[in-house]
């Protein structure tokens, strides 16, 4: 499958991303660990999972990626990017994972600036004009990802993810237009 969006983070390293497809069910396995969902209320079950990966393939607005380390091609982890309703308005949310033998290079970086790059792309075409992630407050490592990305800190918001489990989350923004800041209905 072809890949798009190349970044190279605060480290250096390059990533590609590649396009979610039905042989990587593993990676979302790989993701699933307590070390990599402490900060999203735990390990999913199995069928969970299942349905995830399903959500994953056919998404509709949106898109799930690998990310792979162009330097070594191993896959390194995920990212991707869905709508999301949010104070008011339609936006993109992000989220990703690298997996614990890769972590610390700056690979999420990478990552998460290539992705920024794909989904402003999709302005011209009528895209949405914000791009959000909500980490953990707690969770430094992806907050530290957020500010290294060039997102902008609006503030903090309650979560219930998954549910019955709620956390509060940092609010960080990428104003897809290239402008100030911005919530789901503008500046």
């Amino acid at each position: 499958m072809e890949s798009i969006g190349v970044g190279e983070g605060a480290g250096g390293e390059r990533v590609r991303l590649v396009p979610w497809a039905e042989g990587d069910f593993w990676l979302l396995r790989r993701t699933n660990s307590p070390e990599m969902t402490a900060h999203l209320g735990g390990p999913e079950p199995e069928d969970g999972l299942a349905q995830r990966h399903r959500r994953y393939v056919g998404l509709e607005a949106g898109c799930m990626y690998r990310v792979v380390s162009a330097g070594s091609e191993e896959t390194v982890g995920t990212i991707g990017y869905w709508e999301r309703e949010w104070r008011g308005g339609t936006v993109w949310e992000t989220g990703w994972g690298i997996l614990p033998e890769f972590q610390g290079r700056g690979l999420a970086v990478s990552a998460a600036r290539a992705l920024t790059g794909v989904v402003r792309a999709l302005r011209p075409a009528g895209g949405h004009v914000a791009l959000h992630a909500f980490p953990d407050v707690r969770h430094a490592a992806s907050n530290a990802v957020c500010r290294k990305a060039g997102f902008t800190l609006l503030g903090q918001a309650d979560f219930e993810y998954p549910k019955g489990n709620w956390i509060t989350s940092n609010d960080w923004c990428v104003d897809l237009d290239g402008d100030a800041p911005t919530g789901a209905g503008g500046h």
